[in-house]
């Protein structure tokens, strides 16, 4: 049985402390990506620089609320700059800033 009309679903993520007064505008910039790219934003996590293990936090996020993508400003809100392999077993990652898609390393069984 196929259900026409189901968006897969996001959540969004951002560093309060990256985006600093910017917050505002890079949620609504994470909204706009999610609309453009066919996903439904269950909804956005922000943690600071003082948030312990923070990729694992936001795959308890993934996980309980079973998404399929997690869509971020940039790289920069990740440790390293870099997207984390850890979130790629779990969801595809999008970036607004430079607007790349990095698909999930493994699909769902």
């Amino acid at each position: 049985m196929v259900i026409v009309g189901l968006l897969p679903s996001a959540v969004g993520f951002l560093r309060s402390d990256i985006s600093g007064l910017n917050q505002p505008h890079d949620e609504l910039q994470i909204r706009l990506a999610a609309s453009r790219a066919g996903y439904d934003l269950r909804k956005t996590v922000a943690f600071s620089e003082r948030t312990d293990d923070q990729i694992h936090r936001l795959r308890v996020v993934v996980d309980r609320l079973g998404v399929d993508a997690v869509i971020v400003p940039s790289a920069a809100h990740f440790n390293g700059h870099a997207i984390p392999a850890e979130l790629l077993e779990v969801a595809t990652v999008i970036t607004v800033s430079p607007g790349s898609t990095t698909v999930r390393a493994s699909l769902p069984s």
